[in-house]
């Protein structure tokens, strides 16, 4: 997995620090190796299908009651500063901050009324679509990259399958080393090239390779780990991929195209675009790193800046899967951790609030252009439709074409896992 660092954004409420970020490789930590990844591959046969999915991770929490769910007819304590603005589709009404959201809102569906997280900055439950923690069996629960890259693969040679967020408790878990990432940390693209390296530094390169697995290898005591040197070759044609090289290589796109992502300081927000390049290169899943909502004060300073961005971003994601004939292949959904408490605090902020939260979704020949789900007056409770983690879960893996009531992975007991709870399906309004 090649992991491209951003800026730092400081810390969340227990300390952990956060930074803006995308991975290539699987959604899931762990630093296990590409050519594990491509025994993987070989194992299972590369599909034909274009079948992709982006999850943009919004950490800390966004508050979901100054997004999709303003409380226009509640007291000041609980409605806050935002006023709401009709969207595209009539009866539809979002957040002021997210006009071009609001003019496309036909290719969208917010879902109001989700449940089944817990009060915790961790990517766990977005990673995997499981709501506890334990039990678990043995190894872990895989993420969603993890088990995309065990049953289908990449799109295309020449890239890794995923792309993943690098969460606390998001790790390959009992799918073990087949599914894991080879990790190069820092300004991975200009590391990639190869314009101008020479043979001694394509030399190093394979060295730090092969010392990089034996370090795994050796490092592991789980019996997740299997030798796999047969596949070094094919990782490092990976690594040195013209392809993933183009992808990668933002400045290449046309001007027209970049201009729509361009935030509100003038900056291209650039992971968003660079995730419509690499799903159209091939990559399966891409999750990238965006922003930082964990607002327990200021909460409508802050997302008075972030929403302009976000709003941007996704607009001119989907809009570009669209116009590229993409829209159907590629699903794309938006969340985090939790939601934000209905009373705004003494600092003008929002606490944890983990009994309900909300998510974006777009693309993936779902029906969109819709508003699932209602919460209480005060933004507290799902009161209609409650949408559970886990049908958000079986809704991702049916638009790849994976079905949750058949599909098992075996762990590390030799006992067959289901992907989700069986009692979860696709969400029906979607599909």
């Amino acid at each position: 997995m090649l992991k491209i660092l951003g800026p730092t954004q400081g810390r969340f409420c227990d300390g952990v620090s956060r930074r803006n970020f995308l991975q290539l490789g699987t959604l899931a930590a762990g630093g296990l190796s590409l050519p594990q990844l491509l025994q993987a591959e070989s194992q299972s046969g590369i599909r034909n299908s274009k079948k992709a999915i982006i999850m943009v991770f919004l950490p800390g929490g966004p508050s979901h009651q100054d997004m999709f769910d303003i409380k226009e007819d509640a007291p000041n304590e609980i409605r806050g500063e935002f006023k709401a603005i009709s969207t595209k589709v009539p009866g539809v009404r979002i957040c002021e901050h997210m006009p071009k959201l609001a003019a496309n809102w036909d290719k969208f569906t917010a879902i109001r009324s989700l449940v089944g997280k817990a009060d915790d900055h961790s990517s766990f439950h977005c990673m995997t679509g499981r709501s506890q923690f334990k039990p678990q069996p043995s190894g872990g629960w895989p993420s969603l990259g993890a088990v995309v890259s065990k049953l289908q693969g990449s799109a295309a040679v020449g890239v890794p399958p995923s792309v993943g967020c690098n969460g606390k408790e998001s790790r390959p878990g009992f799918l073990g080393a087949s599914c894991g990432p080879f990790v190069s940390s820092g300004p991975a693209a200009s590391d990639m090239t190869l314009n101008g390296v020479t043979s001694a530094r394509l030399d190093d390169r394979k060295g730090l390779l092969a010392d990089f697995d034996k370090f795994r290898r050796d490092a592991d005591s789980t019996g997740l780990m299997d030798g796999l040197d047969t596949f070094n070759r094919q990782a490092f044609e990976v690594v040195t991929s013209s392809r993933l090289v183009e992808a990668l290589d933002t400045k290449k796109e046309k001007r027209e195209v970049a201009d729509r992502y361009r935030g509100s300081d003038g900056k291209i927000l650039r992971d968003f675009l660079l995730a419509r390049r690499l799903v159209e290169a091939g990559v399966r899943c891409v999750t990238l790193n965006f922003g930082g909502w964990d607002t327990h004060s200021q909460n409508f300073t802050t997302l008075k800046r972030q929403l302009p961005n976000f709003d941007t971003g996704m607009s001119a994601l989907v809009q570009d899967l669209h116009e590229r004939g993409l829209a159907d292949d590629v699903t794309v959904i938006a969340w985090g951790e939790f939601g934000r408490t209905p009373r705004i605090n003494m600092g003008a902020g929002r606490d944890h609030w983990s009994r309900v939260s909300c998510a974006l979704l777009a693309g993936g020949g779902m029906k969109t252009g819709q508003m699932i789900g209602a919460t209480d007056r005060t933004g507290g409770e799902a009161s209609d439709r409650p949408v559970h983690l886990g049908e958000i879960f079986s809704t991702l893996y049916n638009r790849m074409g994976i079905d949750t009531q058949t599909a098992t992975l075996t762990d590390l007991g030799g006992r067959p896992q289901y992907l989700v709870d069986l009692q979860h399906h696709p969400i029906r309004e979607l599909v």
